[in-house]
C-alpha cells in the first residue's frame, strides 16, 4: 500500500513540475479554497448559523463581507459553505469518476457481452436529459448531501467510463499486458498494477472535470430549492439571496450575492484550468512516445 501511495505521489509531483504558470496558479487557488474550508473555525470570527450583527450590513470591520437578512456573517457562511461544495464535488468525482473509470476498464478489457451491456447502459445515461431527471430524483430522494452525491454520480459515471474504455482497448493490446494475462494475472491485478497506473492522468482529468461539474450542478439544485436546506452550501447562499424581495433594487446584492458567486466561480475555473493542464501534459507525453 505504501509503494502504491509513493508511486502516485511521484506522478503528481512530476505533473505539477510540468505545468505552466496558469496551471500552477489554478493549483494554488484550489488548495487555498480547500484550506479555507478545512480551517473555517480558525479564520472566521462569527457563527455561520446564528445572527452576529445587524441585518444587511455592508462589508466593514468586523463583518468583512457584510451580513445577510438574518444578520449572519457572509464570510463565515462562505467558509463553511466551501466545505459542503467541496465535499459534494469530491464525493461525486470519487464515486462517479473512479467508479466509472473502473467500469470502463473492465468493459474494454473483457470485451464481448460485458462490453456490449456496459456500452448500452452508457448510451442510455448519455441520452437521458440530465437536469430534469436530476430534479425529479433529488425531489424524490429528499434533500441531503448523501442523496445529492448519489444523484449526481448516477448521471456522471458514463462519460469517464466511455473515455477510459476507449483508452483500455488500445492499452490491452500492449505486449506486457498480454504477457501478464498469459501467465495468469487476473482482472483485478491488471487493473491495479497496469491499467490504473497507465491511465492515471486520463482518470485524473475525468475526476477533476466531474468535480467542477458536480459543484455547479449542486449549486443549480440548491438554487432551485432542491438542495439540503441545512447544508449551507454556496448554492444555498445564492438561493437565499435571490429569494430576498428586492435584491436587485438594493445594494445588498453587492456582497450577499456577489461574494459567494465569486468564490464558486474561482473554484470551478481553477478545476477547469487544472484539468486542461493535466490533459495537455498527458497528450504531450503520448505524442513523445
Amino acid at each position: 500500500m505504501s509503494n502504491f501511495i509513493i508511486k502516485y505521489k511521484k506522478k503528481s509531483v512530476t505533473i505539477l513540475n510540468e505545468m505552466s504558470a496558469v496551471g500552477k496558479l489554478a493549483v494554488i487557488i484550489f488548495f487555498v479554497l480547500i484550506l479555507m474550508a478545512l480551517f473555517a473555525p480558525f479564520i472566521t470570527w462569527f457563527s455561520h448559523v446564528n445572527s452576529s450583527g445587524t441585518a444587511l450590513l455592508p462589508p466593514e470591520y468586523p463583518h468583512i463581507m457584510g451580513t445577510n437578512d438574518l444578520g449572519v456573517d457572509i464570510w463565515s457562511l462562505i467558509c463553511y459553505g466551501a466545505r459542503i461544495s467541496i465535499i459534494i464535488g469530491l464525493g461525486t468525482s470519487l464515486l462517479a469518476g473512479l467508479g466509472g473509470s473502473i467500469i470502463g476498464i473492465i468493459a474494454g478489457y473483457k470485451g464481448g457481452i460485458v462490453e456490449r451491456i456496459v456500452m448500452r447502459f452508457i448510451d442510455i445515461m448519455i441520452a437521458l436529459p440530465r437536469l430534469p431527471v436530476m430534479i425529479v430524483l433529488a425531489a424524490f430522494f429528499g434533500p441531503s448531501i448523501f442523496n445529492i452525491i448519489l444523484v449526481l454520480s448516477l448521471f456522471s459515471w458514463a462519460g469517464p467510463a466511455r473515455i477510459i474504455r476507449s483508452a483500455t482497448l488500445s492499452l490491452k493490446e500492449q505486449d506486457y499486458i498480454k504477457m501478464a494475462s498469459h501467465y495468469g494475472a487476473g482482472t483485478i491485478y491488471l487493473i491495479k498494477k497496469h491499467f490504473i497506473p497507465e491511465l492515471f492522468p486520463l482518470i485524473a482529468v475525468s475526476m477533476i472535470r466531474l468535480m467542477g461539474r458536480a459543484i455547479v450542478a449542486e449549486a443549480s439544485l440548491a438554487f432551485l430549492g432542491l438542495g439540503d436546506p441545512t447544508s449551507g452550501s454556496w448554492g444555498l447562499i445564492i438561493n437565499h439571496a435571490i429569494s430576498f424581495q428586492g435584491i436587485y433594487f438594493t445594494p445588498f446584492w453587492k456582497w450577499w450575492l456577489l461574494y459567494p458567486w465569486i468564490f464558486l466561480t474561482l473554484l470551478v475555473t481553477s478545476l477547469a484550468l487544472l484539468s486542461r493542464e493535466i490533459e495537455k501534459i498527458s497528450d504531450t507525453r503520448i505524442i513523445n512516445k
